[in-house]
């Protein structure tokens, strides 16, 4: 099995780390089907009750969206340095030549908002390799998901402060 890593995100924002970091690490079961539920619909914890390592949490897609869910577990979080670690264990997001996925998020202090940085590791099944283009839909789906929370955050400066 090799690993294919990648960078899927490298952004500077505006908004606080320790806010992006409860949107979108701590309180994303919550948060995420409220602010983008074009992106997530529902959040449920299938182990665990709350965002804590160990927790497995099953990730639902709304209808129009090319899958329905995922299952992801929490591997690491560092609350003090805005840093988590999950690896999405099942799913119909995954093509036969993907074994797993590991998503490392950073949240850096940048001025007076964040460097956010996620990085992703991915398991392949036997040799196989990711092409170009399924990396490139990954990025640009982050991307998305990243600016809606950002300017929801931006105009909402009361959530998380």
């Amino acid at each position: 099995m090799g690993v294919i890593t990648c960078t899927l995100a490298d952004f500077t924002s505006p908004v606080a780390p320790a806010r992006l970091f409860q949107a979108l690490s701590i309180d994303s079961h919550n948060f995420l089907p409220k602010v983008v539920p074009h992106f997530v619909k529902s959040v449920e914890f299938v182990e665990g009750d709350s965002t804590t390592v160990g927790c497995v949490k099953l990730i639902s897609f709304p209808d129009e969206a090319p899958y329905r869910y995922v299952k992801t577990r929490v591997d690491e979080i560092d609350s003090s340095n805005f840093y988590s670690k999950y690896t999405s264990i099942e799913g119909d997001i995954f093509p036969d030549t993907l074994e797993c996925a590991v998503y490392e998020n950073i949240y850096e202090a940048s001025g007076a908002g964040t460097h956010y940085k996620m990085v992703a590791h991915y398991h392949m099944k036997g040799d196989n390799l990711m092409n170009e283009e399924e990396i490139q839909s990954a990025k640009g789906g982050v991307q998305k998901m990243f600016k809606a929370v950002e300017e929801h955050l931006v105009s909402n400066p009361q959530v998380y402060a």
